[in-house]
């Protein structure tokens, strides 16, 4: 195939791609159009109770006049901190206990089994004994949204530690490399595109444990709003805190992905 063939079947794909990725973004831009504009007439009409589900426009009402009273932004910040720490935390010591139990074939025989049952259990469970145990506050929140996290994180990265070529690591090993080394120089390289797959999973779940988390101990955070709207009936701001939600938590997740594109293809 001569070289001007190649160009333009690469102009060709690059195109499709171009074309697709348009299409997929307009479709999912129709979808939400049409939900809210299919949400906001199903209120007024008052086929669904608007008491209870409220409707897009008074939703951004709520939202336009605690944005400008103040009052909003300090538990969207705070929601938002106790989030990044808990998912910072929730993954470096997942990968840390990873890392331990693969260096330690005798701690790997005896404690997969307890993962396995840790991670069974429910985490929001565990709510209380944060409370007790680090007092009601930020501290219990952020231990939440670690907690959520940390076991799954563990097991998977494991895995994942588990399952690399051992061709390489016979290489090293003939080569005279150590233990440390070969953990270096082949474990972890080959596993960095799943930790920067399970740091997108974590995101979500950090979100859950926060969340919860305010839910129990919170007076301040998204948590805490939503709590504070269902016992005063006020469910617009219940329906503004979870959108406030999804839009943020989003946006994080987007950010991991975008970290994911751009390191994934260095490591493969």
């Amino acid at each position: 195939m001569q070289q001007k063939d190649i160009e333009s079947a690469h102009r060709k794909f690059l195109k499709q791609e171009a074309r697709s990725r348009s299409w997929v973004l307009s479709t999912q831009l129709l979808l939400f159009v049409a939900f809210i504009g299919l949400w906001e007439l199903l209120a007024r009409t008052n086929t669904i109770n608007s008491l209870i589900f409220s409707y897009p426009s008074k939703v951004v009402t709520e939202f336009w006049s605690r944005l400008m009273d103040g009052s909003l932004l300090p538990h969207v910040g705070m929601t938002v901190w106790e989030t990044i720490v808990g998912f910072l935390l929730g993954t470096l010591l997942g990968t840390v206990i990873a890392a331990v139990i693969w260096w330690s074939p005798f701690l790997s025989r005896v404690l997969e089994p307890y993962l396995v049952i840790a991670n069974s259990m429910p985490k929001v469970a565990l709510g209380p004994v944060f409370i007790v145990s680090f007092g009601p506050g930020l501290f219990s929140v952020i231990a939440m949204g670690c907690a959520i996290s940390v076991i799954i994180t563990t097991i998977n990265i494991y895995t994942s530690f588990k399952e690399v070529n051992p061709n390489y690591v016979k290489v090293v090993q003939t080569l005279g490399g150590s233990k440390r080394q070969i953990f270096s120089m082949v474990i972890l390289p080959s596993t960095i595109p799943t930790i920067l797959a399970t740091l997108k999973v974590n995101v979500g779940l950090s979100w859950v444990g926060v969340i919860v988390g305010e839910f129990l101990v919170s007076q301040q955070g998204l948590g805490y709003l939503i709590i504070y709207g269902f016992q005063v009936f006020n469910f617009t701001l219940v329906m503004m805190s979870l959108a406030i939600i999804a839009v943020v938590a989003t946006l994080m997740y987007q950010g991991v992905a975008y970290l994911e594109r751009r390191l994934t293809s260095q490591f493969k």
